[in-house]
């Protein structure tokens, strides 16, 4: 089970894709999707996952860890869509 991690009596939330992937085996799952993973997190994912896996939206750094942000950004969306 993914445990969060504390420091001064708050609590963080951390990446652990490897014990992910294991959370998801157990289950089943035919098709894993992830989204805005670290480069090398996706691929300890993809490695470690029993079922096949597909990256979705991937963490850029443009939008400071915000991996969606294009999709809700008008500015980026108006770039992209030309009327």
């Amino acid at each position: 089970m993914l445990r969060p991690q504390f420091r001064e009596g708050r609590r963080k939330s951390i990446c652990n894709p490897i014990g992910e992937t294991k959370i998801f085996n157990r289950a089943g799952t035919g098709l894993n999707l992830t989204m805005g993973l670290c480069v090398g997190h996706d691929i300890l994912f993809m490695r470690h996952s029993e079922a096949d896996v597909s990256p979705l939206i991937v963490k850029d750094r443009v939008f400071v860890h915000n991996p969606a942000g294009a999709l809700y950004s008008r500015f980026h969306r108006n770039r992209l869509i030309k009327k």
